[in-house]
């Protein structure tokens, strides 16, 4: 028998895909084939022709439907709704709220008054129902059989229209968020993040955490989360996707009889977000801890915002800058030059670079672990392969790192829930679906030009932000790492010839 669960509600990383998606797409394809390359390339991409295509319906109220169905073999669907809406749009002393209002979408309704009967529905179906939330989005979802969409499409309405919010619920999952904090505490690589955020955008909901401060969770109440819900669960930042065994227009009659209760207000996310820009600041967040064998530590510019014509050129870099992992070695025969310099020298555990991008602003550069005493030629050799893309990069290294990418981009849409992810977050940050043959293109006309004139715009003489947790006495002040942007006299020379060339 099928496992069937409601999985607990947790924060989760946002998913590489996510990554990855959200530096792909502009609503004006143009502006990012001005970087076709003189080396003349004609890939076949014809095979993507027959994918499934997907379909967009909008109802009167603003609320968008987007179906990608399988063919007639496919037995499973997935159906969600996805909400413009995270913790940068929380209230001052709110933070928290967002996060905490999804754990309580679980704990009952009206008409499903207790969370054991939404359980007991969920596992007679053999279904699974989950749920997280970012910085700037909220996802409720379900994994279902086709037959069974439509009960699905009434738990998901139902538990974002109706929520009881009981205060003994609310009492009890002020310990589970607590746990949760406490957990999270653990996982090193969200806690440099968090780091990283709070110190690129100083003073701003951006750089909040998304589960909040203890003292937030022991104190947002039921009108908090009432107050946020009814702002920004709206029919106009919400949509809902499927994909797999679904019916385009059978799932629009559903949306359109069980999602009556939401408001229709106009305002957008993006003119919140215009009201309330994040500013990038070049600061750092050192958390000294003696007692710890390994240093975490991340590096990171200002990136692009999702529909930035950089955005493109930067998920290459991105890509060409790669990741390693010491445990499982490849490092000598890598592509990526900081990840054969990383593995020759011994300098760390494993890197990755990174590229996140919100509606405003982005944050791109390299996490990495390593041992302490290798910190200062970890750090040279990191700002050393930043400042080598803005002068030096073969267009073998651009091709190899366009193929990596778009391999990366298909193997992580497998399975309807990630078909149905993919397209809700494109609905809400690009307004519809971009087809891969699209996408594939712009990643295509990005060549070794283009990545330089990147690299010069984002990374030379450009503010950094850094988060470092561990022993620090050897990891170099941050005054050297912005002095790295541009100190280089081989580098200074270099980007002053390629200027005279042009």
């Amino acid at each position: 028998m099928a496992a069937a669960t409601i999985a607990r509600p947790k924060r989760r990383l946002l998913p590489y895909l996510h990554r990855l998606l959200h530096s792909a797409a502009s609503p004006s394809p143009n502006r990012f084939l001005r970087h076709a390359s003189l080396v003349p390339r004609d890939p076949d991409h014809s095979p993507f022709l027959l994918l499934p295509s997907s379909r967009v319906s909008t109802l009167p109220t603003g609320l968008r439907v987007v179906t990608q169905a399988y063919p007639a073999a496919t037995r499973m669907a997935s159906v969600g709704v996805w909400v413009d809406a995270g913790s940068r749009f929380e209230l001052p002393g709110t933070n928290g709220t967002a996060h905490f209002l999804e754990h309580m979408a679980f704990k009952g309704t009206a008409r499903r008054p207790t969370a054991h009967a939404l359980e007991v529905e969920i596992e007679n179906m053999g279904a699974r129902l989950n749920a997280y939330t970012s910085r700037e989005q909220t996802t409720y979802f379900a994994d279902v059989q086709g037959r069974d969409v439509p009960t699905a499409l009434d738990v998901l309405s139902d538990i974002l229209q109706h929520p009881r919010f009981p205060a003994n619920a609310i009492q009890r999952e002020r310990g589970v968020i607590l746990r949760e904090m406490e957990e999270v505490q653990g996982m090193m690589d969200e806690v440099i993040f968090d780091h990283l955020h709070a110190a690129a955008f100083q003073g701003h909901p951006l750089g909040d955490t998304i589960l909040g401060p203890e003292e937030n969770i022991k104190s947002i109440s039921k009108k908090d989360l009432q107050q946020y819900i009814s702002t920004h669960y709206t029919c106009p930042r919400m949509v809902v996707s499927a994909a797999g065994a679904v019916n385009h227009d059978e799932l629009v009659d559903q949306v359109r009889e069980f999602f009556t209760g939401f408001s229709a207000d106009p305002t957008t996310a993006d003119q919140l977000i215009e009201a309330n820009p994040a500013i990038f600041t070049g600061s750092e967040v050192r958390v000294e801890k003696p007692g710890m064998s390994q240093t975490h530590l991340a590096i990171a510019f200002k990136g692009s915002s999702w529909v930035d014509p950089n955005s493109i050129p930067l998920m290459v870099i991105q890509s060409i800058l790669g990741s390693w992992n010491g445990n499982i070695g490849v490092g000598n025969c890598s592509g990526s030059a900081l990840a054969r310099g990383i593995s020759n020298g011994n300098l760390a555990k494993s890197m990755m670079s990174f590229n996140t991008n919100y509606r405003d602003t982005g944050l791109f550069g390299i996490y990495a672990v390593a041992q302490h005493d290798s910190l200062y030629d970890l750090s040279r050799l990191i700002m050393q392969e930043f400042r080598r893309l803005a002068f030096e990069v073969s267009e073998t290294d651009v091709a190899r790192a366009r193929n990596q990418l778009k391999s990366s981009l298909l193997l992580h849409i497998d399975g309807s829930t990630a078909v149905a992810e993919n397209n809700g977050r494109q609905m809400l940050t690009y307004g519809r679906i971009m087809p891969f043959l699209e996408l594939f293109a712009r990643i295509d006309a990005v060549d070794c030009a283009t990545i330089m004139e990147t690299a010069k715009n984002f990374i030379y003489d450009k503010d950094i932000a850094l988060a470092a947790v561990g022993q620090l006495k050897n990891l170099p002040e941050l005054s050297w790492f912005r002095s790295q942007t541009y100190s280089d006299d081989e580098f200074a020379t270099r980007i002053f010839l390629l200027d005279a060339k042009k």
